[in-house]
């Protein structure tokens, strides 16, 4: 933990706005408290304000952000008064801070490079790298994220450190590590003897049987995870050959969920083939990523269960260029090609089915800041803009179970505030050139340009 503390002091400043800091369940080391910043009003300006994406923008608008939150919405353009600040966003059009269901700050999207450097770099080199990783993120206009799989203590310390102020970064809900059974996806496969041995020597996250996966789920909610994930099937990274279907029983994942979910943790089931999703549909999961074979049998069970596709097209259109540029092993390619057969479609069928969506890029797949993209790809298979829009604010904030806080402005909810040029209903392109960012009331990115960050 010493270590940890250390490199994030190397990247920390005085702290910023006083905001709420999640605790570290299982932590010997308490979150430093909140520091105290004076009460601060200010005024946006909005050409156009979409403040509940999946309705009417509602014209000129006045935004006024006060400690942190937003506190009114009015229409036109209203003077702030003295000592309030002004923020002209009168050609632009302002929409809530996007929420990216699936990033992985530790992997930088570059696996060629991670192998090269899996053997020179330490725990603290990686969480700085984690540290820029959220900062791209930030900027592209996430202002929340999911991170499902990294190094627990140290996304978790990176998660608080962001929620105190000390690192740019978005609002950060963890999951530790991936909780996988023994050779399944998350295991360390296909690597050589003496190096598979060093990645087992901590593997709280590997589990068989129900009672194991209980433990396993437990150890992850012990070193602070917000949410768990666990591997139902195989997935398209594993350095093993085949295997996309369920790879853990029907038992394992009830197990796993049941657990969770006695914690008040929702539950991402990673799951490509179709016996993967069902299963972790039938066992009650929150959220699926990737589903790559998805039938109508099985869009009819999301709606049923009304759990959340989270698409991660970003990642599988990543992982396709790497395999063919050589970037990754020959078993992962292999996996990449057979599933780019599939994908689109099952994903197309899945938007026109009703199945509820929740924007995801699987960034460190593919590199981080490219976030945008997502929106393209999703239309490109059928989706409407405004209902992508939707997926990355209104519906993500319900899969998390924090729609009473972020993914809309209106008053009492975070200041969580973007703005691009143009309509990107019309041209959902835009979402690639986000020029404006504020978080929870702080300014990280105006005019296109960086903020110097922490404000004092």
């Amino acid at each position: 933990m010493k270590s940890i503390a250390l490199a994030l002091a190397l990247v920390a400043g005085t702290a910023a706005a006083a905001q709420d800091a999640p605790g570290a369940a299982g932590s010997t080391a308490a979150p430093a408290p909140a520091q105290p910043q004076p009460s601060k009003t200010t005024y946006i300006h909005a050409g156009q304000l979409l403040a509940v994406p999946g309705e009417r923008p509602r014209g000129r608008s006045t935004i006024v952000v006060r400690d942190g939150r937003i506190a009114e919405v009015r229409d036109g353009f209203v003077a702030p008064p003295a000592g309030a600040e002004l923020v002209n966003l009168s050609d632009r059009y302002v929409m809530p801070g996007l929420i990216d269901m699936h990033v992985h700050f530790y992997s930088t999207g570059y696996p060629l490079q991670a192998r090269l450097n899996a053997t020179t770099t330490d725990m603290e080199d990686e969480l700085l790298t984690a540290v820029a990783n959220a900062r791209r993120t930030l900027e592209a206009g996430v202002t929340t994220v999911r991170d499902l799989g990294g190094e627990p203590r140290g996304v978790r310390a990176l998660r608080d450190a962001i929620a105190r102020g000390e690192v740019a970064g978005p609002t950060v809900v963890n999951a530790g590590r991936m909780i996988s059974v023994t050779a399944g996806h998350g295991d360390a496969n296909g690597l050589k003897r003496e190096y598979a041995h060093i990645e087992r020597e901590d593997s709280p996250h590997l589990c068989d049987g129900p009672d194991d996966c209980r433990r396993a789920t437990r150890e992850q909610i012990f070193t602070g995870a917000e949410v768990i994930k666990f591997a139902a099937s195989g997935g398209v990274g594993s350095n093993i050959a085949g295997g996309l279907e369920a790879q853990m029983t029907p038992e394992e994942m009830k197990a796993i969920v049941d657990t969770a979910h006695a914690f008040g943790r929702k539950v991402a089931a990673h799951a490509h083939g179709k016996s993967g999703v069902d299963g972790a549909l039938r066992a009650g999961v929150d959220t699926i990523e990737h589903g790559s074979y998805l039938d109508n049998e099985t869009i009819a069970l999301f709606r049923k269960t009304g759990a959340y596709l989270v698409p991660t097209m970003h990642a599988f259109e990543s992982v396709i260029r790497q395999g063919r540029a050589g970037e990754r092993p020959a078993a992962s390619a292999a996996k990449a090609e057979q599933v780019a057969t599939v994908v689109k479609e099952s994903h197309r069928r899945a938007f026109a089915g009703g199945v509820k969506v929740a924007m995801g890029t699987d960034s460190g797949v593919g590199p981080h800041g490219t976030n945008g993209l997502e929106f393209l790809y999703m239309t490109q298979v059928g989706m409407e803009p405004m209902r992508a829009l939707r997926s990355a604010t209104v519906d993500a904030a319900e899969a998390l179970g924090r729609a009473d806080r972020i993914g809309r402005i209106l008053p009492g909810m975070d200041a969580d505030i973007i703005a691009v040029s143009g309509d990107p209903v019309a041209d959902v392109n835009r979402m690639q050139n986000v020029d404006f960012v504020m978080r929870r009331g702080v300014v990280h990115k105006l005019g296109g340009q960086r903020q110097v960050f922490p404000v004092r």
